[in-house]
C-alpha cells in the first residue's frame, strides 16, 4: 500500500520564504532608490537656484565694481590732462582764451617731417584727412638762436646784405619746420603733400637782431572754403627772450590751399558757413609803363643754394621728375626765394617797422629770366611786382610793403 504526499501547504518551505523575502527586498530597494532619486533631484534642483541667484549677485557685484573702477580712471585721466594741460592740450584755450602751446624741446628735424608727409601720402597705410574743423595743434620752441652760418649761405643765396640786422623774411626760414610740422599732423585738414603756399603776409615791429634769443610759436586756424579746394592759415608769432607776455615783434600768416579738398560731412557748421575766400590779400596789379628796376636769370644753382639754405627740399623744387610729377613743366623757384630776391634792391630804405604782403601768382620754371617793378607811394609803401623778363604780362608775384 501507497502512502500520498501533502504538496499543498508551502508556508512551512524554507525555500519558497527565502524567494519571497529576496522579492520584497527588492521591492523596498527600489522604492529607496526613487526616493532617493527623487531627493537628490530636489537637492539638484535647490542646488541650481541658489547657484543662479549667487551668480546674478556676483555678477551685479561685479558690474558695479567695474563702473566704479572706470570712473575712477576717468577721473584720474581728466586730472592728469588738467595737470598737463599747459605742456599737452596743443591748440586749445584756457578760460581767458589765451591759447596753450605744446612745448618743443627744440626746432623739429625737417627729414623726420618729410618721410611722415611720405609715409601719410601712401594709400592704405597715411590714413585719411577729413576737414571737420580748424587745426587743433599749436607748438612753440624757445631759446632759438640764429645760426650765423645758416644766416650767411640765406643772404648768399637770395642776395639779401649779411649784417646784425635780420632780414624781414629770414624768421620763414627759421621757423620753416614748426610750419611742416603742423601741416603733418594728423589734425590737419588735409595732406600737407601737395599743399601750395598762395600768400604769405609778415608784420614786424622792429627790426629783429642776430645776438637776440627767440621764442617761436606756431598754430593753424581760419579754415575756410576756396574755389578750388580748401584755405588754412598757419600763424608764426616770434617773441624775443623775456617779452613772450607782450606782443610778438614778428608775425607771420602762410595761407595755403588744398587742391581739390572738401569738407567732411560731420564738419562743424562754424566753419562750412565761412564765406568762399579768393586767396587775395592785395588789390590785381597793373603793368607799370616804365623799365624794371632789376633783372635777373635764375638758373638750378640760384634754387640748389636756397634750397641748402632754406632746408625745404620739396621735390618740386629738386627736380624736374618730381615737379613734373605735381603738374609743373619743370622744377620751380621757391615762392619764398622770390619773396627774398626782390627786397634785395631795397635793403636800407625799408621801415624798422613793417607788413610785408606777398601773392605768388605764377611760378618761376627754372631757368628763367625774371624782371622787377617797385613803385614807391607817399606813405612810404612799396609796390612791388616780379614779372617774365620777355613776356612782362606773366606776373610771378605780387607784392606790397607798408610802414607801420
Amino acid at each position: 500500500m501507497t502512502t500520498a504526499v501533502n504538496r499543498g501547504n508551502d508556508d512551512n518551505d524554507p525555500k519558497k520564504k527565502a524567494e519571497a523575502a529576496a522579492a520584497e527586498a527588492k521591492t523596498e530597494a527600489k522604492e529607496a532608490a526613487a526616493q532617493a532619486q527623487d531627493k537628490a533631484e530636489e537637492v539638484a534642483e535647490k542646488a541650481a537656484d541658489t547657484f543662479e541667484d549667487v551668480k546674478e549677485k556676483v555678477s551685479s557685484k561685479v558690474d558695479e565694481l567695474t563702473d566704479a573702477a572706470e570712473k575712477k580712471a576717468e577721473e584720474a585721466t581728466e586730472s592728469k590732462a588738467d595737470a598737463t594741460a599747459p605742456k599737452a592740450a596743443a591748440g586749445s584755450t584756457n578760460g581767458n582764451g589765451t591759447r596753450q602751446y605744446e612745448n618743443l624741446k627744440s626746432i623739429p628735424d625737417m627729414k623726420a617731417i618729410n618721410r611722415k608727409i611720405f609715409v601719410s601720402a601712401i594709400p592704405g597705410i597715411g590714413g585719411t584727412r577729413e576737414a571737420k574743423q580748424d587745426p587743433t595743434s599749436a607748438i612753440q620752441v624757445s631759446g632759438v638762436k640764429v645760426d650765423k652760418a645758416n644766416l650767411a649761405d640765406y643772404t648768399s643765396a637770395t642776395g639779401l646784405r649779411l649784417g646784425n640786422d635780420l632780414p624781414p623774411t629770414y624768421f620763414f626760414v627759421l621757423s620753416f619746420p614748426l610750419v611742416m610740422e603742423l601741416l603733418s599732423r594728423p589734425d590737419f585738414p588735409y595732406a600737407a603733400m601737395g599743399a601750395v603756399h598762395v600768400t604769405n603776409v609778415i608784420e614786424q615791429t622792429r627790426t629783429l637782431k642776430v645776438d637776440d634769443t627767440y621764442t617761436i610759436r606756431s598754430h593753424g586756424e581760419n579754415l575756410r572754403p576756396h574755389r578750388r579746394g580748401l584755405l588754412v592759415d598757419i600763424v608764426t608769432e616770434i617773441f624775443v627772450e623775456g617779452e613772450e607776455h607782450g606782443e610778438p615783434v614778428w608775425r607771420q600768416t602762410s595761407t595755403f590751399l588744398g587742391m581739390g579738398a572738401k569738407f567732411a560731412k560731420s564738419a562743424n557748421v562754424s566753419v562750412t558757413t565761412r564765406a568762399e575766400d579768393s586767396g587775395k590779400v592785395l588789390p590785381k596789379p597793373e603793368l607799370p609803363e616804365f623799365k624794371p628796376n632789376a633783372r635777373w636769370r635764375w638758373t638750378g644753382s640760384d634754387v640748389n643754394a636756397y634750397v641748402e639754405a632754406s632746408n625745404d627740399h620739396n621735390p618740386i623744387h629738386t627736380s624736374n621728375l618730381g615737379a613734373k610729377l605735381f603738374g609743373f613743366p619743370a622744377r620751380i623757384a621757391h615762392g619764398m626765394y622770390s619773396a627774398a630776391a626782390v627786397l634785395a634792391p631795397l635793403e636800407g630804405r625799408l621801415p624798422d617797422a613793417l607788413r610785408y604782403s606777398v601773392e605768388f601768382v605764377k611760378p618761376v620754371v627754372i631757368p628763367a629770366q625774371v624782371a622787377l617793378w617797385t613803385i614807391k607811394d607817399e606813405d612810404g609803401s612799396y609796390d612791388i611786382q616780379l614779372r617774365g623778363s620777355s613776356k612782362p604780362d606773366k606776373l610771378h608775384l605780387n607784392a606790397e610793403i607798408t610802414p607801420l
